[in-house]
Formats: C-alpha cells, sequence, structure tokens
C-alpha cells in the first residue's frame, strides 16, 4: 500500500510519466480524421512550454525513426535549441530530393498557436502514416521540415513571466524603448502576481469612464449627452509601476523589436519599419531559419503560423514590391489561399499590403522574393469560432467568456494599493484570451490548418516520366522522344526564380545509348525544336510548368532500351526505363 501511495505521489509530483488513455485500444471506438492508437500521447487542449515542445518533439522522433529525424537548426538568444523536426517516409527514394515544405510558428513570442499546429502536424503524419494511404502517399513523395517554435525564449518570457496577450512581442534581446539609458527597467509589472497583466482603474469623480450597467466586467466612455448618476472611473493603462522614478509607467517594455521584421527582402531600418532592428538577420533565430532554408534547395512551399484575427495572408508586405509577385504566380497562390478559406471557416484570404497594412522584412516575403518558395502567413484564431455566426468583437469575447469559458478567462474586478495612484481597482481579461485559442478548440484549429498545409504541400511539383517513344531514321540511328509531366499545380520554378534566377535550371538526362543531338521539342505539330548543342543528353530546361508537359528529344545511336531521368531541385527526381 506504501508503495502504490508513493508511485500515485511520483505522478502528481511529474516525476514518472502516466499514460492519460488508461482504456484498452480495444476500449476505444474510432474517430474519423484523428489517430486512433497513437504510440505518443500527446493531449492537444494545452499549450506547452518551450522544453514541453521539444520533449514532444523528441518522443516523436523516438517513436518513429524510419520517418523523423530531429535535429537543431541553431541556438536562440540565450542559448536554446531551434527543434527540427524532418518528416518523410526515408525507405522511399533520397529524403534530401524530394519536394519539402517548410513550416514554423511563434516568432512572435505572444503568438503562440504555431508551436501546438506544427506539433500535431508531425504527431499526426507519424501516427497516422499506416492507417491514411493520403499520409503515406504525401510522405513518400514529400518531406516536411517542421520547426514548432523559432522564438523559444520569448515563448517561455510571454508563458512564465507576467505579460499581456500582445506581449513580448519580441524575442530577448534588451532594448532602451525610451532611450533614458536603461533597458528593460519600466516595463509591465504584474501587481497581483496571477501571471497575466491586465488593467488599472481608478475611481475619479471627473474620469470620463462607468462601469457598464448591464456588465460590471466592462467599462464604457461617458457620451457627451450623458447623465452620470453613477461612481466615474479614469483607466490608467496596463499594470504597473515607476520602476526608475522618471514619472513614467510602462515605456520601456523588454525589448521592442519585431523578428517578422528581420528579413532580408525590401528590409528597411526601424526608423522606417517599426521594429526592424540591426540590419538584416541580426538576431539570431531568424538568421538559423535563413540559414536552415537556404541550405535546402528542395523547399518549394512554406507556411508560418502567427495570431490573431484568421487571416491567410501572402505577399506582397508592401505596395513597392507588388511587382514582385506577377499574374502567373498570384493564380497559384489565389487557388490555394481560396481553398483554405473554405478549409478555415471565419478566415479570409488577404493581400497583405492591401487588405492589412504594410511589413518591410517580412519572412514569407523573404521565402517568396528571395527564394522562390510560395509561402503563406495564417493569423491564427478568429472571434467566429465562439458561435460560428460572425467575426468576434470585444462584446462577444466578454459574452463567449461567460457561455463557453464559464468565467475562466477574466480576472474580476479587486482592490489594489498602488504606490504612485493609491487606491485602484485590477482586472480584465487574462493573457490567454482572445489572441490564444481556447483549450478546447485548440485541436480543431490545429487539424484545419495542418491539412490547409497538406493542401498546400500536395501541389509542389511532382514530376513523372509519363512517355518514352522511339522512331526509327534508319542506318541504325534513332530518334528517341520523351514527355516530362508535372502533375500538380506548381511550377518547378516560380516566376520570381525564373526572373531572378535564384535556382538552377531543371535536367533531362538520356543513358544507354550514344547521343548525336538533342533538343526542346518547343512545337510538335510543326515540328520547331531548340537545339541544345553542348553536352546534349542532358538537357537543360528552365521549368516544368504545373499542370503541364516539357516535351524533350533526342537523336541517338544504339540498339538498347534507354532510360530517361529527371533532375529538378524543387521537383525532385523521377526516371523512367523505356519498355
Amino acid at each position: 500500500m506504501k508503495s502504490y501511495i508513493y508511485f500515485l505521489i511520483l505522478i502528481v509530483l511529474g516525476l514518472l510519466p502516466y499514460n492519460m488513455e488508461a482504456q484498452n485500444a480495444n476500449d476505444i471506438f474510432r474517430a474519423a480524421g484523428s489517430p486512433h492508437n497513437p504510440k505518443v500521447k500527446v493531449v492537444f487542449n494545452k499549450y506547452y512550454t518551450s522544453e514541453g515542445l521539444a520533449e514532444i518533439g523528441k518522443q516523436i522522433a523516438e517513436a518513429h525513426p524510419k520517418l523523423v529525424k530531429r535535429k537543431s537548426i541553431g541556438k536562440s538568444t540565450q542559448g536554446r535549441d531551434i527543434w527540427m523536426l524532418a518528416i518523410t517516409d526515408y525507405s522511399v527514394g533520397n529524403a534530401d530530393r524530394k519536394p519539402a515544405f517548410y513550416v514554423d510558428g511563434n516568432i512572435h513570442s505572444n503568438e503562440i498557436q504555431g508551436g501546438e499546429i506544427c506539433t500535431y502536424t508531425a504527431w499526426y503524419l507519424t501516427e497516422s502514416f499506416n492507417d491514411v494511404p493520403y499520409v503515406k502517399n504525401m510522405l513518400k513523395d514529400r518531406i516536411f521540415y517542421i520547426v514548432p517554435t523559432i522564438n523559444p525564449d520569448a515563448r517561455n518570457n510571454y508563458m512564465k513571466e507576467g505579460n499581456t496577450g500582445s506581449s513580448p512581442r519580441s524575442g530577448m534581446i534588451a532594448l532602451d524603448d525610451d532611450s533614458d539609458g536603461l533597458f528593460d527597467e519600466d516595463g509591465y509589472d504584474d501587481l497581483d502576481g496571477d501571471g497575466s497583466i491586465t488593467s488599472m482603474r481608478r475611481k475619479n469623480p471627473n474620469g470620463n469612464m462607468i462601469i457598464d450597467p448591464l456588465d460590471p466586467r466592462k467599462m464604457m466612455r461617458i457620451g457627451p449627452d450623458d447623465i452620470v448618476t453613477t461612481q466615474r472611473y479614469e483607466y490608467l493603462g496596463g499594470e504597473g509601476l515607476d520602476n526608475d522614478g522618471d514619472g513614467r509607467i510602462n515605456e520601456d517594455t523588454h525589448g521592442y523589436y519585431d523578428p517578422n521584421r528581420d528579413w532580408g527582402w525590401k528590409w528597411q531600418p526601424d526608423y522606417i519599419q517599426r521594429g526592424a532592428y540591426k540590419y538584416p538577420f541580426s538576431v539570431p533565430e531568424t538568421r538559423a531559419v535563413a540559414d536552415f532554408v537556404l541550405s535546402r534547395p528542395n523547399i518549394a512551399g512554406a507556411q508560418s503560423y502567427h495570431n490573431s484575427g484568421g487571416m491567410i495572408l501572402r505577399g506582397p508586405g508592401t505596395e513597392e514590391d507588388k511587382d514582385t509577385y506577377n499574374r502567373e504566380d498570384s493564380r497559384i497562390y489565389d487557388a490555394i489561399g481560396k481553398k483554405g478559406a473554405k478549409i478555415l471557416p471565419g478566415y479570409k484570404y488577404m493581400v497583405t499590403y492591401k487588405d492589412l497594412y504594410s511589413v518591410f522584412g517580412g519572412e514569407i516575403d523573404w521565402f517568396y522574393g528571395s527564394r522562390g518558395i510560395y509561402s503563406f502567413t495564417n493569423e491564427i484564431f478568429t472571434g467566429y469560432a465562439y458561435y460560428k455566426d460572425k467575426n468576434g468583437d470585444r462584446d462577444q469575447a466578454y459574452m463567449a467568456n461567460k457561455d463557453l469559458l464559464l468565467g475562466d478567462g477574466f480576472t474580476n474586478w479587486k482592490a489594489y494599493n498602488h504606490p504612485t495612484y493609491g487606491e485602484i481597482e485590477i482586472g480584465g481579461f487574462k493573457k490567454n484570451v482572445g489572441r490564444a485559442t481556447p483549450g478546447f478548440m485548440l485541436e480543431e484549429e490545429a487539424h484545419r490548418n495542418m491539412v490547409f498545409t497538406f493542401y498546400h504541400a500536395h501541389h509542389m511539383p511532382l514530376l513523372t516520366v509519363d512517355n518514352i517513344t522511339e522512331k526509327s531514321l534508319g542506318g541504325g540511328i534513332k530518334e528517341i522522344t520523351a514527355i516530362i509531366k508535372n502533375e500538380r499545380l506548381m511550377p518547378t520554378h516560380a516566376s520570381q526564380d525564373l526572373k531572378n534566377k535564384i535556382e538552377r535550371p531543371d535536367y533531362i538526362s538520356i543513358s544507354g545509348a550514344k547521343v548525336l543531338a538533342g533538343m526542346i521539342v518547343d512545337n510538335d505539330d510543326f515540328n520547331i525544336t531548340t537545339e541544345q548543342k553542348n553536352n546534349p543528353e542532358k538537357i537543360i530546361v528552365a521549368n516544368i510548368p504545373g499542370n503541364s508537359i516539357v516535351k524533350v528529344r533526342w537523336i541517338v545511336k544504339g540498339s538498347g532500351k534507354v532510360t530517361v531521368s529527371v533532375d529538378s531541385a524543387k521537383g525532385g527526381l523521377a526516371s523512367k526505363k523505356q519498355s
């Protein structure tokens, strides 16, 4: 009995693992769309610290060694590893040459859902591999590079320290926001020690606000024609103290710079683009991601997760960059983005600079502009999710907190003796409400965003040698014609790639015969070709368009059967032997 109690104590203290699925697998009825009996037991109705995400990633890699390779792509400002999971069917093909899809999250510290969505994606891919043919086929042809958090230091700060729902936005490099020569000396203070920076208000006979008579949680501004007979208040801002004695509160928060203004595409300094740091890739987290992406020319698609507002965003980030995205690539973006708006109810497909605001030095603009990678940013969570009827405003958040969260997301107003303001009251929404998806909705959010990335990844190039035909020309000489087919929406080179020659061209090669001449067939009906006189056995093709073909032809000598092979950086490898 004593040993049993000791065992329970160890579980409670977290020193021993506990299988949350106590039932036998035979006692569970499978739900469609979810792994039935996963090797790694993860609960997706909560958020995990950076270490928690790292541990789940480690468990996924250890449970599925034939599908996952885990590595650190760099170190954060405070020395934490930035973990990446490379997921594919390693038993099929060359993993490094498969078309790759890159996914990351949590570039902003408080925008945490991406960590769980990325982890859910890795978990679902591995746990569904044997049961879902779609996943098996996906991992046969593609590889996913998944980085759950690219800002692990600030993720932990947001979770473990006193913060608002929007702080800290940046990484963990201290900045002097108010130019007084001191760093992070007068930021928010969690006065009541509950982990959330809520609001301060004070009774004031001359104040311009009153308590909403219909809801004591709310404050409302006094209108010009209102006759006020109740207590007036003044709003004092977020919880905080004058720590440095300069007569100001909350003016020097922890290191305001924006890692999503740090990328080397259309970068501008801070006086033009608020939030930019010293120079492009001046923080180690974005530098690590850039170095990794530069080392993987097979990355054809990318997704970054932010919050909030329910948006599927694509570039350009600025009007100055609008000519970068031409009509053909915009058509591809539109096809994927509009499908995403159906997969994600309440989300809107938008162009950043036209529909939101300008962003210089943004991540997805760098992915596309510098690397020719089709990329989206999803702004996770919208108030539509509360009642599935409309996009929510602040009033709906109050209602949802009462109806759906049962009051768990709001700190009721309470008295506090402030050293500067005297008797005040503290209260308001907790930091995990508003931007962060509530726990009971989180798994649905993760799944829907995951399948949007799957749709995007599905439409990366898929190349096959579709047909090889032979025509005798006499004297042992023959004409070999091959059709190379791209079965998906995206070309092997985006327009931006072609325009700036970012990635090498595609190669279509023949072996098994002596090559006398090689050419691209421009128009088979009129026998119009473009001959490649140098090294004709390896035809250089600038691009293989999406949902289209490229036809090549060789004049060869020999009696054996030939093999035709395709080698594309973003489209992968394919080959076929003549039948």
